[in-house]
């Protein structure tokens, strides 16, 4: 799988500060500005693969809003498809100024535990995590058709044992088995104990923290990783400290020591969506300078 001519191609998690705008455009969609600027600023930060910037909130509430089964935080029926799209406006726009982006959205796992059941419809969450994950293949095959080069789908909750990992296994598969494009599975935390079912999920790529949970470098060190590459986090996207050029340097280099950098994606931890704007870019600027180091060490 090759998803660029170069070695280390950045990218990010997902999401970025929304920025409120003002004018007209904020009148007919408050968050129109929000998503132009998180664009924006990632192509000039100069990140390979970008991201609509996930700007409406979060990536729970996005989805869970809008679809049938559904009223605020409870399952009151059978969870279906939503009548129309719901994350495609937004990357269809970004598609519209970048050439290369990734779309994600939460995953059936991590959604269905964000939920309380309140019906008969389900016996258990497992049965509502396949009915969620019918529903996001819709969104997937929708994000593909627009022209997305990478789909992710974000499941924090697999890294807290709270999963049902055999669920999760056929729910995720529901998903990417559908879609032609590479696909991704972005998981938050320390990986140690989830491992072993982590590796034989149905995806290209497999995302993960290593800035701020540098411990996860034992954990896969030397295991086969089925072929999949790494999204490599070295940025720390829970501190508001602005990683060094220098420290994002090292933490690409012990990933580069580890695997073959042609199967490396550089990517920060997680979402910076809690951040300021100026901290938000400053960490993604200071990733794409220190991944234009390495690659000419390479």
């Amino acid at each position: 799988m090759t998803l660029m001519q170069k070695l280390l191609p950045t990218t990010v998690v997902g999401s970025y500060p929304a920025v409120q705008g003002k004018g007209l455009k904020s009148i007919f969609d408050p968050f129109q500005p929000a998503l132009e600027t998180a664009v924006h600023d990632q192509i000039k930060a100069g990140i390979d693969i970008i991201s609509s910037g996930q700007v409406r909130g979060d990536m729970i509430s996005q989805i869970i809003s809008l679809l049938p089964g559904i009223k605020g935080n409870n399952v009151t029926g059978n969870v279906r498809a939503p009548a129309k799209p719901i994350t495609v406006h937004d990357t269809k726009y970004a598609v519209s100024k970048h050439e290369r982006v990734k779309a994600m959205f939460a995953g059936p796992s991590t959604i269905a535990h964000a939920l309380k059941i309140d019906t008969p419809v389900y016996r258990n969450r497992n049965e509502l995590v396949l009915d969620l994950a019918q529903a996001l293949g819709h969104e997937a095959k929708n994000l593909e058709d627009i022209g997305i080069k990478i789909l992710q789908i974000d499941e924090p909750i697999l890294s807290t044992g709270a999963a049902d990992m055999a669920a999760a296994h056929e729910a995720i598969s529901a998903i990417t088995g559908i879609v032609r494009v590479p696909t991704c599975l972005h998981i938050c935390g320390n990986i140690g104990n989830v491992f072993d079912d982590i590796i034989k999920m149905p995806v290209d790529i497999l995302d993960f923290e290593f800035a701020c949970n540098p411990e996860n470098l034992e954990y896969i060190s030397g295991k086969d990783l089925k072929n999949k590459m790494i999204g490599f986090g070295v940025v720390d996207s829970s501190s508001d400290k602005i990683d060094t050029v220098e420290e994002i340097y090292s933490r690409i280099l012990k990933a580069t020591d580890l695997f073959d950098p042609a199967k490396i994606l550089i990517d920060p931890d997680c979402g910076l969506r809690m951040h300021t704007r100026e901290t938000a870019f400053a960490k993604l600027n200071n990733m794409v300078s220190a991944a234009d180091m390495a690659r000419k060490e390479l």
